[in-house]
């Protein structure tokens, strides 16, 4: 139960000049939607029970760019097996305005005078500005050098990049062309990489010369070598160069010494005295793949999940304009790598006509930990993207971005990757900003998209998602299939919606599909996360019901936990697990809680008893841990997110699959033999 005063609430003028007002007045006017249904809540409500009014209606306000045919229409229909939400094969589930030809970058790059498109930043300041006249004269060079080397409609074209200019220009072409895009982060390793791409089979490799994090630059050619070796289907390989090192000493690398077949420089590649050279975008069917983007690949191989250029396109635009209230005026940034999806989210704020943020680096540099926040001013930006663990810290740190920078342009604050505390929500309120608009959403990579975000008609209350995304028949289901309000329970979507997955690569009959999402509860999405619809009909995530604690039979979701203990100074962060004993034979599982603590704090009986207490004052006794143990480092997929799941696996045992899916993985070691071996366990 969350509180009942808000922490924020929109004005009347804001609340009635949000593009969330102006889209309910246009349906009205339209006699589409009933004048009753006057509020965002009573909006989501129709858009759930009448799906294809919805999405038709949005494609209308949108102004999607497709295809007209002779008798005026765009589409067949708005959605043709509406009963098939779990395909067992792609081609015989829900296809969404089949008939249509559309493409996703020519929607992005609708704009093209001199506003900024992309302003780019490193830990050490702003690099460039680049203009949407210029990165559509970008798009259009790189699209007519993939075209040179051969990429046809279907092929994929693979990033292993930084959060860069270059890496938007290289999806941006690869749309253009009809291409696959697919890209992660270089702090990927080899084998990291190769299980990505390795499946889909890339014709062309973008990649970096190397990066900077932290304060330090990591060279990525010898890597890139051995990648390329043992990518067959490549045909071509361009590496950036890192200008900034290349202009302070001059240093070159032969990239045929590294025995990289078929490798140039970015700046060769794109050098020629076609400047002015028109874009020209193929139109494709609208569920034509877009991206291909994996699960962290903790539990195996990364499964490769395949999404629509049409899906994609929709559903994220509605999110921009309707839940985020974007404008062409507005500047957006969100702190992402490229092996994120909110990478992918990112980037789509182009087709408002906005101007996007990169930042490449680490959210808070050891010499400068306010640097995102000193960004945020200089660039007037409005809309704020991080995550949890990022304010998380910046609490424990002592960081208070309003006493470091002039956030009068801020406007609103967006949070994901996990679910946002209590005490963070407090935290942005009292030493942020006390007027923003603070959105925790959730969804993720399977929809490249949300399933629960912000809504700038209503208010914010502390630890609650706004409200669920528009056309999507979000629940909550008990164990027997039932909808339940005010408990906890297994966060299920009941009808099909735009962006589902086209399908996973190399799954020809849809088993893998199938099993991701639909075995627990047949017909219908079950996302994997413990939520709770509240009474304002906003959300609460609990945490990955995969990772649900099972103390006594009593489900609790690791959240709970973490709520209390980011509370305490002395702890920087914790995962939560439990553990079932192997002996004796049907003990009950126990919950286990690893700490790292601040530098100088001790784990001892006092602090372990304060622990427990807080823990048992503020949810029950289920939730406190049998065991609390120090740890010097907490396991993290690359997208920087705690993985519960390798830690039980490791406690008790297990092998875990895929270590390359960790950005640390060499902190399990910490982890091993450490519960069993506790005295008196």
């Amino acid at each position: 139960m969350t509180e009942q005063t808000p922490l924020w609430s929109p004005t009347r003028a804001q609340s009635d000049s949000s593009e969330m007002s102006r889209f309910i007045a246009w349906l009205a006017h339209k006699g589409t939607l009933p004048s009753s249904l006057i509020s965002s809540h009573a909006l989501w409500q129709w858009s759930v029970q009448q799906p294809e009014a919805f999405w038709e209606a949005w494609w209308q306000f949108a102004n999607v760019q497709a295809d007209t045919r002779d008798d005026g229409t765009q589409y067949d229909m708005v959605l043709r097996g509406a009963e098939r939400m779990a395909p067992p094969t792609a081609e015989l589930g829900p296809q969404w305005f089949p008939g249509a030809r559309l493409n996703f970058a020519e929607h992005l790059l609708q704009r093209r005078d001199e506003h900024a498109a992309l302003v780019c930043w490193t830990e050490q300041g702003l690099t460039e500005r680049v203009s949407y006249a210029q990165l559509a004269r970008d798009v259009a060079r790189c699209a007519s050098r993939l075209r040179a080397a051969g990429v046809q409609v279907g092929d994929r074209v693979a990033g292993w990049m930084p959060n860069v200019r270059e890496t938007v220009v290289a999806m941006l072409a690869a749309s253009s062309v009809g291409a696959v895009w697919s890209s992660c982060s270089p702090d990927f390793g080899v084998e990291g990489v190769v299980d990505r791409f390795g499946q889909i089979e890339p014709v062309v490799l973008i990649v970096a010369e190397s990066y900077r994090y932290a304060g330090k630059t990591f060279e990525l050619l010898e890597r890139v070598a051995e990648i390329v070796q043992r990518l067959p289907s490549l045909r071509a390989v361009w590496v950036v160069p890192n200008r900034d090192r290349r202009a302070a000493s001059g240093a070159t690398v032969t990239l045929s010494e590294l025995a990289v077949p078929n490798a140039q420089y970015w700046t060769d590649v794109m050098e020629g005295d076609d400047a002015h050279t028109p874009a020209t975008f193929v139109r494709l069917p609208f569920d034509h793949p877009l991206y291909i983007l994996y699960s962290s690949g903790t539990t195996g191989l990364p499964k490769c999940i395949v999404h629509g250029a049409g899906g994609t396109l929709l559903q994220q635009l509605k999110e921009h304009v309707l839940h985020t209230d974007l404008r062409s005026s507005d500047t957006i940034f969100y702190f992402t790598t490229c092996g994120w999806m909110m990478w992918n989210w990112l980037i789509a704020a182009l087709a408002v006509g906005s101007t996007v943020v990169l930042y490449d680096g680490a959210p808070i540099p050891p010499d400068d930990p306010a640097l995102l926040w000193r960004m945020a001013e200089q660039e007037r930006i409005s809309v704020f993207g991080t995550s949890a663990k990022y304010l998380s810290a910046l609490e424990k740190l002592g960081v208070k971005p309003r006493e470091v920078a002039a956030l009068s342009q801020l406007r609103t604050i967006l949070s994901t990757g996990s679910p946002l505390s209590e005490q963070s929500y407090d935290f942005v309120y009292r030493d942020v900003k006390s007027d923003v608009q603070l959105c925790s959403i959730s969804g993720g990579t399977d929809i490249i998209s949300c399933f629960a975000l912000g809504d700038p008609t209503q208010p914010v209350y502390r630890g609650e998602l706004q409200m669920r995304g528009l056309g999507m028949a979000v629940d909550v289901w008990n164990a027997a299939g039932e909808s339940v309000r005010n408990e906890p329970g297994e966060l299920v979507c009941t009808r099909p919606f735009p962006s589902m997955p086209v399908c996973f690569w190399n799954d020809e009959d849809g088993a893998k599909y199938s099993a991701a999402y639909f075995d627990h509860f047949p017909g219908v999405w079950r996302h994997g996360d413990w939520a709770e619809i509240t009474e304002h009909d906003g959300l609460i995530i609990h945490g990955r019901s995969d990772a649900t604690l099972n103390p006594g039979g009593v489900r609790i979701g690791t959240s709970e936990i973490y709520r209390q203990v980011d509370t305490m100074p002395e702890i920087l962060e914790s995962v939560v697990t439990e553990h079932t004993p192997r002996t004796p034979a049907g003990a009950d599982a126990r919950v286990v809680l690893f700490v790292r603590l601040q530098s100088g704090v001790t784990l001892n009986d006092a602090l372990i008893a304060r622990i427990q207490q807080r823990i048992r004052t503020a949810t029950s006794p289920h939730h406190v841990p049998r065991l609390v143990i120090a740890v010097d480092d907490i396991p993290r997929t690359r997208s920087g997110k705690i993985s519960e799941l390798a830690v039980r696996d490791v406690i008790h045992g297990r092998e875990v699959k895929n270590v390359e899916a960790l950005a640390n993985p060499e902190s399990l070691a910490l982890y091993r033999d450490r519960v069993e071996l506790v005295p008196g366990y």
